[in-house]
């Protein structure tokens, strides 16, 4: 009961903080012009089958930022125990207009990426100097990849805005 109690008392407080800053978030304003992509092609194809965006198509004015709604919680498992929580937020930047499709496709992104988390932390990437820009690297470079495995390449990349490692007591 001595060794529950701590770790027990960490996650309700990390509960209790994502329950909170989800509370509070501001709702983000919508634009006065929406443009909703059609998800299919003439052939039938989904986005993700679609060809690539050309390099000189792709320039910072016609992308734009999705928040996912929710932070990621991934457990650091060592001897059959949670060892610490690593909590990430992560932004999708996006070609204009894609924001629609970002959300409409979100539970397939987050298990996307849950999967991509789940093996970087099982690889020991949350270890040690976690936030050393090669290890931030590489993580951001596997969320990309698993992001246009989900959208095409109407995903610029994926931009990780907070992470925490909270370590158990005990």
């Amino acid at each position: 009961m001595k060794k529950i109690l701590p770790i027990l008392m960490a996650v309700i407080g990390i509960c209790a903080g994502i329950g909170a800053g989800v509370a509070i978030k501001q709702e983000p304003e919508e634009p006065s012009i929406v443009c909703e992509p059609d998800l299919h092609d003439s052939s039938g194809l989904e986005v993700a089958d679609a060809a690539p965006i050309p390099a000189d198509e792709m320039d910072s004015s016609t992308h734009e930022y999705v928040k996912l709604s929710n932070q990621f919680v991934i457990p650091i498992v060592e001897d059959g125990r949670v060892k610490a929580l690593v909590v990430l937020a992560l932004n999708l930047e996006v070609v204009s207009g894609y924001s629609q499709a970002v959300f409409a496709l979100e539970p397939k992104l987050r298990n996307a990426f849950l999967l991509v988390l789940f093996d970087h932390a099982n690889a020991g990437g949350f270890e040690g100097s976690f936030t050393s820009s090669n290890n931030m690297m590489i993580l951001q470079n596997a969320l990309l990849e698993s992001a246009r495995k989900a959208l095409g390449n109407s995903v610029s990349d994926v931009l990780i805005t907070d992470v925490v490692r909270q370590e158990s007591f005990g």
